[in-house]
């Protein structure tokens, strides 16, 4: 049976923090999306990647050809089948993001206190004075003390990897900048972040529409991270994708990089499918103090909606190093006590040295930390938001959590077809897994017969808490007489498989029976 948590709220035995953790299937309830590059693109790798708990894998497009990722995703596709591990697929879009192209891939090295100009002539190769940026617009959108940070990944903490520099001077379309410390910059590409300025370019550019178009429909992608500043840039995305047919189904993650993205925040989580809080770009636009405070804010009203939200830079150190800092270790714990879903993984995987190590130590930090989850006092808070009365769904979901706790069950199972009710169930936050069955339905657009389920299964692989498992089409998402019980001895049999459900263990099973929801409690024998 599932054992009680710790609260950080009462007193614990030191001694109890030195307790080994017990090893189990899940790794984490918490999600991690690994971002697949050279260091973690062959098969041997991504499946010990899959094995160490990546449940999503991101494809950055912000660099790389469709072929490199298409590559990618194959060796992913053997992967899974090897593992046995579901695991979603994610396109990251580059959006309006400003690039420094460094065509001959030579390092270059800008001192503090020199000049370095900002120019939209590519013609120009780069240089420790000159750098071409793809926007011809850039000098119309800066003024004289305004703060651009150049890098290929922003501020990570170490000054060395990019650089702040102040406009001095608009000539035309060039940009003279101030270097405020010392850095040098490698690669073939460096992003530029005009702090706190609106850059006149769409969300959705025709290099992403490309992109998804393509290598997105072909490859039925499950989650689309979008830049996003309105709620009018999902608006615009979701009517893209529903004309590309196989990716009607396909979430929107907004991305919040920058001030505009959190002044629409509300209308833009109303809108989006989930929520990405890209630390990187926003932690360079807000005053460092307030990062913080907007997390919270933000995790908070994700969570009271249920809506899933992911935290990104968490462990940026471990790109070139084995252990995170103790900043850093406790910041992916506060980012689960604060309420994330999940966490994204990018230079760390991408190009860091060890990214088979990193998804292993953020998952275990995520493991220890949903130990003194408060649950408790979540659930309270989150009833008390949604008020009554309740919809049908939200009662149902609520009560199979409430009576999962007061039974101590070691896991919840959910059957489903479209994945709504298991996701709310997640929403209660469970301090046990929820093992969400879906179930495939047959559809037809009168011209041929279509099996629905992958998507939501795989859809689930972001949600703290949600484990899915898709079923043999021929069982039932419902029993109209309550006797079917095949498709229960399936997840039950599934569970047993993985160690989550032993003898004697109590289960929680939420289901529909004819027109109706049921919440029942079983009791397993030897």
């Amino acid at each position: 049976m599932h054992s009680s948590p710790l609260l950080l709220e009462e007193p614990i035995r030191m001694a109890t923090v030195l307790e080994p953790s017990k090893p189990t299937f899940f790794p984490a309830m918490t999600k991690i999306v690994g971002t697949l590059g050279p260091t973690s693109r062959s098969v041997d790798i991504i499946s010990r990647c899959l094995n160490a708990g990546m449940s999503v894998a991101r494809f950055d497009f912000s660099w790389g050809d469709p072929e490199y990722h298409q590559e990618t995703l194959e060796n992913l596709r053997v992967a899974i089948k090897s593992t046995r591990k579901l695991c979603a697929v994610m396109i990251d879009t580059v959006g309006p993001e400003l690039q420094v192209d460094n065509k001959n891939d030579h390092p270059i090295t800008l001192e503090a206190d020199t000049l370095v100009v900002l120019t939209p002539d590519h013609n120009k190769e780069a240089s420790s004075n000159l750098l071409p940026v793809n926007f011809s617009g850039l000098s119309k959108a800066v003024k004289k003390g305004d703060t651009i940070f150049i890098g290929k990944y922003l501020c990570t903490g170490s000054e060395t990897a990019s650089v702040w520099a102040e406009v001095s001077q608009v000539d035309g379309d060039d940009v003279t900048c101030l270097v405020k410390n010392t850095a040098t910059l490698s690669g073939s590409l460096f992003t530029v972040h005009v702090s706190q300025t609106h850059i006149d370019l769409p969300s959705l550019t025709d290099k992403d529409k490309e992109v998804i178009s393509t290598w997105g429909v072909r490859n039925n992608i499950d989650f689309l991270a979008l830049y996003t500043r309105h709620v009018e840039d999902i608006r615009y995305a979701r009517e893209f994708l529903s004309k590309l047919g196989g990716l009607k189904q396909t979430h929107i993650y907004a991305k919040i990089e920058n001030i505009e993205g959190l002044k629409h925040f509300d209308e833009i989580l109303r809108e989006a499918d989930g929520i990405i809080l890209a630390r990187g770009n926003l932690g360079i636009d807000l005053p460092p103090e307030k990062v913080f405070l907007f997390q919270k804010a933000a995790i908070y009203k994700c969570n009271m909606v249920g809506k899933p939200v992911v935290v990104t830079r968490v462990v940026d150190s471990m790109t070139d190093n084995l252990r995170p800092t103790r900043a850093e270790a406790t910041d992916v714990a506060n980012a689960v006590l604060d309420g994330s879903d999940a966490i994204i993984l990018g230079a760390e995987t991408l190009r860091g040295l060890y990214p088979v190590e990193t998804i292993s130590i953020v998952g275990k930090s995520c493991a220890e930390a949903e130990k003194v989850h408060n649950q408790d006092s979540y659930f309270k808070k989150t009833v008390k938001y949604v008020g009554e009365p309740m919809s049908h769904l939200e009662s149902i979901a609520s009560s199979a959590v409430q009576a999962a706790i007061k039974v101590k069950a070691s896991v919840i199972i959910c059957f489903t077809s479209s994945g709504r009710a298991a996701r709310l169930i997640a929403k209660y936050r469970p301090t046990m897994p929820v093992i969400s069955v879906v179930v495939p339905q047959l559809k037809t657009n009168q011209l041929r017969w279509t099996f629905t389920g992958a998507f939501e299964a795989r859809q689930s692989l972001i949600v703290r808490g949600l484990f899915p498992m898709l079923a043999d089409p021929h069982h039932p998402a419902e029993s109209k007489t309550g006797t079917n019980e095949s498709i229960l001895k399936v997840a039950l049999d599934h569970g047993k498989a993985f160690g989550i459900i032993k003898p004697h263990d109590r289960v929680v099973v939420c289901q529909k029976v004819g027109d109706s929801s049921v919440v029942k409690i079983i009791e397993l024998e030897d």
